[in-house]
């Protein structure tokens, strides 16, 4: 059965929403921009600055639920313009292990909440923690035979 979270550090949502939905399996992480996080210097129109932020706060969120960077499996990217992805990428990939990267997606929002550069919504597996813990796993499939 599904959880659904809001984080306390984070204002509430505005939107009929949740800041995470958890379940057995997965852990669903809504968009979160720079105007969503609780700061006295909103970094707003710093692209690199605002990824940094975001991540960090992503990665504390993922800490919550005992994930690290490694357990995210897709990651969705608005960016309010696609030139700054360069920026952006520079950034993102600091928080990956290089070659382990996530499904991701990325498009061009040029109207995002509060003004932001850019916002990130991932998902990420609790496979390995279920594995490590000793719940039985399902036999993988390995496609057709």
């Amino acid at each position: 059965m599904p959880q659904f979270i809001n984080d306390p550090t984070l204002p509430k949502p505005t939107f009929p929403g949740s800041h995470m939905v958890v379940d057995d399996h997965y852990v669903f992480i809504s968009g979160l921009t720079i105007a969503d996080i609780v700061e006295d210097d909103p970094l707003t129109g710093d692209v690199a600055k605002e990824t940094h932020r975001i991540m960090r706060e992503l990665e504390r969120m993922l800490r919550q639920e005992e994930l690290e960077w490694r357990d995210v499996v897709r990651v969705d990217i608005h960016l309010k313009n696609l030139g700054d992805i360069a920026r952006f990428d520079s950034v993102y990939a600091e928080f990956f292990e290089a070659g382990q990267y996530p499904a991701r997606t990325c498009t061009e929002s040029p109207k995002l909440c509060g003004g932001a550069s850019v916002e990130i919504t991932l998902m990420a597996s609790r496979r390995r923690l279920t594995a490590a813990r000793g719940t039985p796993q399902p036999d993988a499939d390995t496609g057709p035979e």
